[in-house]
Order: C-alpha cells, then structure tokens, then sequence
C-alpha cells in the first residue's frame, strides 16, 4: 500500500477503548460519571473537611484491606507523585547512605536524587542491563535498600529482598494495584496512582512499617533541615488525620477511592492480578509467535504484567505501526522514548480488558500487513 494512502483498519477489529498508556492510564469511564454525578458536593470543597476526609480514609482503608496489611503499618500520603516521594526519602528515610538496584529509567532517577544530596553518603548502585533486573543482595554499611517493583521505562518485574537492617524501599507506582506480594518484606510501598489503580497523577502513597516509621521520625527529631512539603514526618501527621499538608487533586483521590472500592467489592488484589496476567500473556504468546515480534525481556520470571515491551523487526518501523493505529484510535503503544528501540509499550492494567489487548493483535497484524 502507498504510504500516502490512509490505512483503515475494519472496525469490528478495533477494541472497544482505544487506550493503551504505561500511565497516566485507562480510567474506568464509570467512576468519572460518578465524579461528574457528586455535583457540588465534592469538588470545590475543603480537604479538611469531613466530605474529602472520608474518601481519604475509605483509600487508606481500602489499601490495608487489599494489602491486608500486618499490624503497625500505616497507609500514608502527599503531594506530588512518586517523583516528591524520592526527594521526601532522601531527606526522611535515608539516614546516611543509600543502596540503589537500578534497571530502568526510574529506578535510576531515584539513585540521582541520593548521589545529589549533599547531607547523605555517595550511594551505592548495583546496576543491570535495560530489560533485565539486578539480584537483590546484601550490601554493607547502607541504611536503605531501594528497589522497584515494576520498572514502567522497560517492562521488567524485578526482585526484591531484605538486606540486612538497612530498610526496604519499594517502588510500586506500575505495579501497586496488580501485583500481589508479601507486605512484611518491605518497610515502604510508595506508588502513585496513575497506573494500575486507574486515577490520575499528582500524588503519591506509602504503606509504611513501623521501622519506617520510626526512622521518620528519629531523623525528623535530628538537626537535619526538611522542606515542610518534604517532610514525611508531616505527610505522616497529616495522614494520620486523613488528609494531606497541602492540597490534592480531589478528582484523583476521588477517582482513587471508587477503583479501589471496586477492586475489593470484585475479588480484592489476586482478582485484578488476573486480568493484567490474562492480558500480559496473551501479548507475550503473541509477540512469540509473529516473524516481525520478539518480547523485549527475555527472561520470562522478569517479564512485567503490566507494562509489555515488544521489540519490532527493522523492517517493521514502529513509528509508522503507531501512526496507522493512532489514525484508528489506538493511542499511546510507543516505547519509552530514552530507551530508542523500535519498540511498543503497551499497558496492561486491571482497567483494559483482555478482549481490548486481543483486538488490538489483531490491529497491529492488520497494520503491518498493510504497511
């Protein structure tokens, strides 16, 4: 076919929602009429007041449940995504020096933020290839462990352990909400919820144990200087009250309470797992079986549930299989830009149904065949 020539692919292809973004991702199209339906009884008000308050309990609430948390953890929040979370930790978990394992663009993001900081010790960063994972390991004379749980940039679900006293911080921002694990091995789950749990951006959220806890606030009592905004001992007062030192995006905690709800009244945690499996092994088996496909992770133990990454063959551009399926309403399937692959990054999070994923093979078949 001409390349000038508009490609249209049938429409009893096409899946029924034509979003596939790593994030911000799919919103369940229900739960924004219930927001629109609130009316003037929840947007434009007070987060200190009881209507915002409540829905910030229900969350942290929610979260405990479908985490069945252990005694003594705590659900916190604040401002600012997971990106302010790693600035936060660095002032207010890290006590001296920091083991960062790296395999991706946001795991090494964080390990910038503690190799910059001018009160701590220069890090230490265990790194592996993009598209693998490091082994976690011990390390000596660090205070944290970071690892990431799901790295968004590559789609890697990568492994994480205790490591000695140091404490176990995690980054869940594309795994929370789809991944099931076991809460005791970590000492700070923080996430944003812009992913699996289908909300939008601007806030970030921790399950934290006690040690953490009681790390915050040792450090918080020393002579370390902490920006108010940057203070986890002040996210952890203010979320004990329900509520967040400055204010939120109502609709994305809005948005966040009615997912989590859902997931809990529809089976709870290992019930959104398998919808994001469902969905992740059929793009998987689909990747395996076409001569122009391979996944890019190769080991299958490390292949994420939530973020597919799928190599295409030089001959098959990328750009121009994106172009034809944007043209037709199926958005965001491109790599992650610093990686410079020839690529797709295609979500698969407990919001997009499988029968979504398995119209949308059978529109990336229909595209190249007629590229």
């Amino acid at each position: 076919m001409n390349q000038h020539t508009p490609i249209t692919i049938p429409s009893h292809l096409l899946p029924g929602d034509g979003r596939f973004g790593s994030g911000p991702s799919r919103v369940e199209p229900l739960f924004v009429n219930d927001l629109a339906e609130s009316g003037s009884g929840f947007l434009g008000t007070s987060h200190r007041k009881a209507g915002v308050r409540n829905v910030v309990r229900s969350i942290q609430d929610g979260i405990s449940a479908l985490y069945e948390l252990p005694d003594g953890y705590e659900v916190m929040l604040g401002v600012g995504g997971a990106t302010a979370f790693w600035d936060a930790a660095a002032f207010g978990l890290v006590a001296n020096r920091a083991a960062h394992f790296v395999c991706g663009e946001f795991s090494e993001k964080f390990a910038a933020v503690t190799s910059g900081a001018p009160h701590l010790d220069d890090p230490v960063i265990i790194s592996a290839p993009y598209g693998s994972a490091p082994d976690p390991r011990d390390v000596m004379d660090v205070d944290v462990a970071c690892y990431i749980h799901n790295e968004t940039s590559t789609g890697v679900k990568a492994p994480f352990g205790r490591n000695g006293d140091a404490l176990v911080l995690v980054d869940g921002t594309s795994g929370a909400g789809a991944i099931p694990f076991d809460v005791s091995t970590i000492d700070a789950y923080y996430f944003s919820p812009q992913k699996a749990f289908g909300s939008d951006g601007g806030l970030w959220l921790s399950m934290m144990s006690p040690a953490a806890i009681e790390r915050i606030e040792t450090i918080a009592t020393s002579k370390r200087w902490i920006p108010p905004f940057l203070s986890l001992s002040v996210a952890l007062d203010n979320s004990r009250k329900n509520q967040t030192y400055n204010t939120p995006a109502l609709g994305t905690l809005f948005l966040l309470e009615r997912q989590i709800s859902s997931g809990l009244a529809n089976g709870g945690l290992d019930v959104l797992a398998q919808r994001s499996l469902d969905s992740s092994q059929h793009l998987y088996d689909w990747a395996g079986s076409r001569p122009f496909t391979t996944p890019f992770v190769s080991s299958p133990p490390l292949r994420s549930p939530t973020v597919v990454t799928i190599d295409l063959d030089e001959s098959v551009p990328a750009r121009d299989v994106i172009g034809v399926l944007e043209a037709n309403g199926i958005v965001d399937i491109g790599g992650y830009r610093k990686l410079g692959r020839n690529q797709l990054r295609i979500a698969t999070f407990p919001n997009i149904p499988t029968s979504d994923v398995e119209a949308l093979t059978a529109c990336i078949d229909f595209a190249v065949e007629a590229l």
